[in-house]
């Protein structure tokens, strides 16, 4: 099977970016600066051969895939396995009202471990979203495709292509930018960084 090139980007920013609030599976819109982002990766993306657009369901993703999209005449299909990790009882919250309300889940969570109460782990969030790359890639081989997530689905892709875990990645890392893009080649369902 010949290799798929997936650029993988973080969706735009939101308000509750700007004010470090947990989203996971909130569905908040981008922002005025988050629309921005998204006509400006539009922009970077311009010399790119887009065979296809991908992107979670969550507004903020499906909002600036649906810019880049339409400036290469696109449109964007939505795959609910790209969604953020579902942070279950945290979302909505900052960090410091997390660390206030659920100390001991705060202080597991900044340790690597799960933090909060309901929702998903990184490793469920990983699986899924690495299933749903495999089966993007299949659907187009020798094809460019963009796949719009979020943080954590860039954080589990990645992970996985560097051979780390979720969370020893995030501490080595960081978080991924918002519209930032990362070059994958994906085949027989290998990944390798290709940026």
């Amino acid at each position: 099977m010949t290799e798929t090139t997936i650029l993988l980007a973080r969706h735009g920013e939101t308000e509750w970016n700007l004010r470090n609030r947990f989203q996971g599976h909130a569905d908040e819109p981008l922002n005025d600066t988050g629309r921005e982002q998204a006509r400006a990766l539009a922009e970077a993306l311009a010399a790119e051969r887009l065979d296809a657009v991908y992107t979670s369901p969550l507004l903020r993703a499906r909002e600036t895939a649906e810019i880049v999209a339409a400036s290469f005449g696109l449109a964007a299909s939505t795959d609910p396995r790209l969604m953020e990790v579902d942070v279950g009882s945290w979302s909505g919250l900052t960090r410091d009202e997390i660390a206030a309300t659920f100390p001991d889940a705060y202080r597991r969570w900044q340790h690597g471990l799960h933090g909060w109460e309901g929702g998903e782990t990184y490793e469920q969030l990983a699986i899924r979203v690495l299933e749903a790359l495999r089966d993007i890639a299949g659907t187009h081989p020798a094809e460019t495709v963009l796949v719009v997530g979020h943080g954590g689905t860039v954080r589990a892709t990645l992970a996985h292509t560097d051979g780390m875990d979720v969370v020893a990645h995030r501490k080595v890392v960081g978080p991924a930018a918002n519209c930032a893009v990362y070059r994958l080649g994906v085949k027989d369902g290998a990944f390798r960084r290709v940026d």
